[in-house]
């Protein structure tokens, strides 16, 4: 099973060894491609799902620092919230490695609205419903590429 994200499409698909399973539109970073912590970036190459948070947490749950915080409620905000799954990226080549200490999830948001253009601060954005879905279907240590 592998992870497909390409950026200049803003997709991600799921493949396994007979193609593909399933695809979703996300959200890659506002800012653009990019390695240097602090600069909020998403960064390319290949990675590994290192760690899955929020199994069973109801659909909006909000993350802070990888711990739930509450329930997002549909209220508007400028914030870019981490809701419903987290899928925590570890970095397998040089110039990503650090992409744990940067934070780097596939994560859902309460700014389903801006999906298909680049608008997140570094991670990438799913739907709701598509991030639990995901979640499911894949294990810890799921191959992930991301290009450009």
């Amino acid at each position: 099973m592998h992870i497909h994200i390409s950026i200049a499409k803003q997709t991600l698909t799921l493949l396994n060894e007979g193609g593909m399973m399933a695809s979703y539109v996300i959200s890659s970073s506002a800012n653009g491609i990019g390695f240097e912590v602090g600069s909020h970036d998403t960064p390319t190459g290949r990675f590994e799902i290192r760690e899955k948070i929020g199994d069973d947490e109801p659909l909006g749950t909000i993350f802070r620092s990888r711990k739930v915080e509450g329930v997002w409620t549909g209220e508007a905000s400028e914030e870019d919230l981490v809701l419903t799954r987290i899928l925590r990226l570890d970095g397998l080549a040089p110039e990503n490695a650090n992409s744990m200490e940067r934070y780097i999830y596939i994560h859902g948001t309460n700014h389903e609205e801006l999906l298909g253009q680049p608008a997140s601060c570094g991670c990438i954005r799913m739907q709701n419903e598509d991030v639990v879905d995901l979640y499911a279907r894949i294990p810890e240590g799921t191959a992930v590429t991301i290009e450009a």
